[in-house]
């Protein structure tokens, strides 16, 4: 389990970025701490990976919330857990109960924690370039200040995703990017293939932080595309032939 420096200095927070190390998941693509209920692995092998994170966090008595993720901006409060069958269509969530963890799913998207350890209020989002675009951050922090939470007082954390060295991408995705902001082509470098060129994620979703005005940003700075045997990675899985890949956790909570 990972953790960022920000974050872990908090009192009353805790939290993790897993790795796909140390879970009971076998099949090819899904080996591991598989977390996802939406992969092609087994009810019982999620759930009992689940189990394994929640114990490694220190929070085997509680319940661990995920939503079905839809690369939004949606971001929903949560107060109490739902049936693991029927999450709300989100990419994140905001809390101010102890009784729950925050769970974010990812495999080449980047996870990003919140926390205001003075309000007691934590946030988690799924941001990959479509949710980070379209203002899943702005969200998460507009629903955590709902709850109280004050932006001066909030530090937040982008767990591992792929990197800028491995997320090539083609010429009109850069143009997007740079028809809404100019300033974006910080974000891009040249690939080796015509008309293709290397995306920063990473950097992208840490300046839309940096743009909120909370208090801290940290990264940690590790790409689930190049270590295959800490991450899972859905373009590492799609560029290799495999059907199938594992969800790593980042998870976020309030100690009672």
């Amino acid at each position: 389990m990972l953790k960022a420096t920000n974050l872990a200095a908090l009192k009353g927070i805790r939290h993790g970025f897993f790795s796909r190390l140390g879970g009971v998941s076998s099949d090819v693509g899904m080996s591991g701490l598989n977390c996802g209920f939406g992969s092609e692995d087994t009810p019982e092998n999620v759930a009992q990976n689940r189990e394994i994170a929640l114990k490694l966090l220190g929070a085997a008595d509680r319940d661990l919330v995920t939503t079905y993720q839809i690369h939004s901006s949606i971001a929903v409060r949560v107060r109490k857990s739902w049936h693991k069958e029927e999450p709300p269509k989100a990419d994140a969530m905001a809390s101010d109960s102890a009784d729950v963890v925050l769970g974010i799913l990812t495999a080449d998207c980047a996870p990003v924690l919140f926390a205001d350890s003075t309000a007691r209020v934590v946030g988690a989002a799924h941001a990959g370039w479509r949710g980070a675009r379209a203002g899943v951050l702005e969200q998460c922090l507009e629903e955590m200040c709902g709850l109280g939470a004050d932006p001066s007082n909030i530090s937040a954390a982008v767990g591992p995703c792929i990197a800028q060295n491995s997320y090539e991408v083609g010429s009109e995705f850069q143009k997007e990017f740079i028809d809404e902001n100019p300033d974006n082509i910080k974000f891009f470098k040249a690939a080796t293939r015509a008309n293709h060129l290397m995306f920063d994620l990473t950097g992208y979703v840490e300046k839309c932080l940096f743009d909120l005005g909370i208090a801290s940003v940290e990264g940690l700075g590790l790409d689930t595309f190049a270590d295959p045997e800490r991450f899972y990675s859905y373009r590492r899985c799609t560029l290799n032939g495999e059907n199938f890949y594992g969800r790593l956790l980042s998870a976020i909570m309030l100690e009672y």
